[in-house]
């Protein structure tokens, strides 16, 4: 999310985590240490907050000392989800209860002799661990993968785990910390929170190892022409936008290609050409609506606007044809930046 506070007088993009009794911020994901936290004991959020004419989505959260904290989220419904669940936490804490993001699910108790950086390795064992294979769905090939069912299968015979509803818990573990990664669109949905369990033991919900050379091909949706680049990644999205760019101010109409890896948008001519002008890298970015910017005003542009901050928080405006495909294009860049390398 991006963030202005206390602690910040402009908005920084930040890692925000919700804890049970507070919301802690970090510079990036991978930080160690937070650079702060938000206690939610007695506090008090407002949704949707005017206190911003120009920015979308935001909500703010005033602390018990009176402190306030702005955030802004990507889109409506990514606003909507972190003020319920945040409201819900605060709920627990008046009550003496105890806040679970999904109240549907059971906590299954795992042996406390499961090491999960030794387990991986046993996983990833060339001999006795989980076969990588080629598989393919929806017309696309995806390389050194494998299905959901295939790692409970393989808990289950390496005595791992006592039952495959032990597994589902430690595969769900294994993805959050990382060692499992999400490929294709059925377990990117489940690890983002929309099914039940963030791990699915299906046989077409397909995983893959980070380190393992992973990489997905297929068609995109332009008359199924893959563009025969040095990019391996599959199209996620492509079409045309007007840009801004953070060395030049003015606007020019590119098209643009997102790729699911690595975590690029690459933006060509329209006109032509195989040779892409720039890239933004994904990685870590974050991505919201906005209704104005900087110098707007020089410029013939409607408030269609997002905005794109790098993890080396270079900002990058982008204008799209209505809200419907902003919304769609954000969304896009969000996912891609997650999985994305």
């Amino acid at each position: 999310l991006l963030m202005q506070g206390s602690m910040f007088n402009t908005w920084k993009p930040m890692w925000v985590v919700l804890l049970e009794d507070g919301i802690e911020f970090y510079k990036r994901k991978a930080d160690n240490s937070p650079k702060g936290m938000v206690p939610l004991k007695g506090s008090s959020i407002n949704s949707p907050c005017q206190d911003f004419g120009k920015r979308m989505f935001v909500f703010k959260l005033t602390a018990a000392k009176q402190q306030d904290h702005f955030f802004q989220a990507a889109y409506l419904e990514e606003r909507d989800a972190w003020v319920r669940d945040i409201k819900k936490a605060i709920h627990c804490i008046d009550g003496g209860q105890r806040f679970a993001r999904k109240s549907t699910r059971k906590s299954i108790r795992l042996p406390e002799t499961i090491n999960l950086s030794a387990l991986y390795l046993s996983m990833k064992d060339p001999e006795k661990g989980i076969k990588e294979l080629k598989l393919e769905k929806d017309k696309k090939v995806f390389n050194h993968c494998f299905t959901g069912t295939s790692v409970i299968d393989w808990l289950v015979s390496s005595n791992s785990i006592r039952n495959r509803k032990e597994g589902l818990m430690l595969a769900s573990c294994l993805l959050s910390e990382g060692y499992l990664q999400p490929a294709g669109d059925t377990s990117k949905t489940a690890a983002e929170g929309l099914s039940d369990t963030p791990f699915l033991d299906l046989s077409d919900a397909y995983y893959y190892f980070p380190d393992s050379g992973f990489f997905c091909e297929g068609n995109s949706s332009d008359d199924d022409v893959v563009l025969k680049e040095e990019f391996r990644g599959i199209v996620v999205k492509q079409g045309c936008l007007l840009k801004q760019g953070h060395r030049r101010k003015n606007w020019k109409v590119r098209k643009f290609v997102l790729r699911e890896d690595p975590a690029y948008l690459h933006y060509y001519d329209p006109a032509g050409g195989e040779e892409p002008l720039g890239a933004i890298h994904l990685r870590g970015c974050v991505v919201t609506a906005v209704e104005d910017m900087p110098d707007s005003k020089k410029y013939d542009v409607d408030n269609i606007l997002f905005e794109i901050i790098t993890a080396n928080e270079v900002h990058y405006y982008l204008q799209a044809a209505s809200s419907a495909e902003r919304t769609e294009w954000i969304k896009a860049i969000q996912a891609v930046a997650r999985t994305g390398k």
